[in-house]
């Protein structure tokens, strides 16, 4: 499948291409054993070769993931029965909500945006949250972060790795790792920073 998805992203022209980028990055949401890192990234790859723009193709990547991470937390929210969930964690496994709710509970929304980068939990997150009824704005800022750091490190690659797909694919594996090391540091950060003002907060 991956391979006949990528011959057929190479047929399209530049604009064609952009949208298809767009909606790929939102389908990853509603089907999560769906390749999307890789398809995306080749899209990407091809419209570099094609001289096109990186700031698009980041932003268009991002709405997309963005766009579709917003309806299936709209529908988590509003049919977040037990036998939507079942249907999920499916694709996840069956501890994919007792390993939301611990992220949550321990790091709140900080933990929803670790939870992007982790592979096989980041595209339940947003149908677990609407039906956890987690408040909407801090879901989305959290997703909305997290994919903006992910479609600009795939982006990065793939106007850098000129005409070497080869290279990309290599890139993308190491890449994975440390936007997913350098999300847990943002967090950690934040929350030291967090701990030091209320220590302050206390001495005063």
């Amino acid at each position: 499948m991956l391979q006949n998805l990528m011959g057929w992203l190479d047929a399209l022209p530049l604009g064609t291409l952009y949208v298809t980028i767009a909606g790929l990055s939102a389908f990853e949401n509603f089907f999560p054993p769906f390749p999307s890192d890789a398809v995306v990234a080749f899209g990407s790859f091809l419209a570099s070769r094609a001289h096109g723009s990186a700031f698009t193709v980041l932003f268009l990547g991002w709405f997309g993931n963005v766009a579709g991470a917003t309806v299936t937390y709209i529908l988590g929210h509003r049919y977040g029965g037990k036998a939507f969930l079942h249907r999920i964690e499916k694709y996840a496994g069956p501890t994919a909500e007792e390993r939301i709710r611990l992220l949550y509970k321990k790091y709140g929304f900080a933990g929803l945006f670790v939870s992007r980068f982790l592979p096989g939990v980041r595209a339940i997150v947003p149908p677990f949250a609407g039906a956890m009824k987690l408040p909407a704005f801090g879901v989305i800022l959290s997703i909305a972060s997290a994919s903006l750091v992910w479609f600009g490190v795939i982006t990065f690659l793939a106007f850098r790795a000129g005409d070497n797909w080869d290279l990309l694919q290599q890139y993308l594996v190491r890449s994975g790792k440390v936007a997913g090391g350098i999300a847990v540091g943002i967090v950690v950060l934040a929350l030291l920073i967090w701990l030091l003002k209320r220590r302050r907060r206390k001495d005063e």
